[in-house]
């Protein structure tokens, strides 16, 4: 009877014979669950960061593109209010100014060299931009595309996979490039690509150790990516944008009306000098 008993006990308990196997199934699993919520967490982020990254180079592109030939004119025109000032009453302070702001405007000898043709052969304006960005901000649409497909083919979501991860870099690389230039069309033949593409794997590692490690990497890298938004925010553009943070293209178009009026008020600054010298 003791080994029936003993028979039947020991069938009965089964797998329960490990003691906190359960407990521990499923701490991994809340585990793998954090882990999984961190992944998302941490691509809504980098979503975050590259979309304002965008924002701030296309600013600066458009910059440089809209205004930088104001900012030169009125470079231009100081230089010759300065100058005629100095023709008519001969000062030496006035002459010395006329120099300093004539010197602001002519071109510094091997400059364009110098900076591997990032300026413009006279030395001051940056070189047109064969392909600007159509816009600081792209569209309502462009950016729903974008954060869909950044969801759906993050190179982090593939893990371990060395092959599925170099495919999804090269692949968010083409996504990043077409959202840069707010190229809606592009986006969508993207979407349609992904959807056309091998299914993704989507299933965690279960070992405790490499989802520990896999929680370590996501932290570092959110520390990277809050580093680089500080950056960006700190930087002299990144400034600019804080004063019209909804509509950024709408700051460019009021810089550029402040900068047309101005060079008019400069201008005819400079025609009164001209007409009537006694008046500088």
């Amino acid at each position: 009877m003791t080994n029936t008993f003993g028979t039947e006990s020991a069938a009965a308990s089964g797998p329960a014979a490990v003691p906190g196997a359960a407990p521990a199934r499923g701490a991994q699993d809340r585990l793998a669950k954090a882990v999984r919520a961190a992944e998302q967490a941490l691509i809504e982020f980098e979503i975050a960061v590259e979309t304002y990254r965008v924002e701030v180079e296309n600013f600066s592109r458009l910059h440089h593109q809209r205004l930088g030939p104001m900012y030169a004119r009125l470079d231009e025109l100081d230089a010759l209010i300065a100058e005629a000032v100095a023709a008519h009453s001969g000062d030496r302070a006035d002459i010395e100014r006329a120099w300093e702001a004539r010197a602001l405007v002519m071109p510094m000898p091997g400059v364009e060299e110098l900076f591997g043709g990032l300026l413009g052969s006279d030395g001051v304006r940056p070189v047109e931009d064969p392909n600007p960005p159509r816009r600081v901000r792209p569209g309502k649409e462009a950016q729903r595309l974008y954060r869909e497909l950044v969801r759906k083919a993050h190179p982090d979501l593939a893990q371990d996979d060395e092959e599925e991860k170099e495919r999804r870099s090269a692949f968010i690389a083409r996504v990043n490039e077409a959202y840069a230039y707010a190229d809606e069309d592009a986006l969508q033949a993207l979407a349609a690509e992904w959807e056309a593409g091998p299914v993704p794997l989507a299933d965690l590692p279960g070992e405790a150790d490499v989802l520990y490690a896999r929680l370590e990497w996501l932290a570092e890298r959110k520390e990277n990516l809050s580093a680089v938004a500080a950056e960006l925010d700190e930087s002299a553009i990144g400034q600019m944008m804080r004063l019209a943070p909804d509509d950024p293209d709408a700051l460019l178009n009021e810089i550029a009306e402040q900068l047309l009026t101005q060079v008019a008020q400069r201008e005819a600054r400079l025609a009164e000098l001209v007409r009537d010298p006694a008046d500088g």
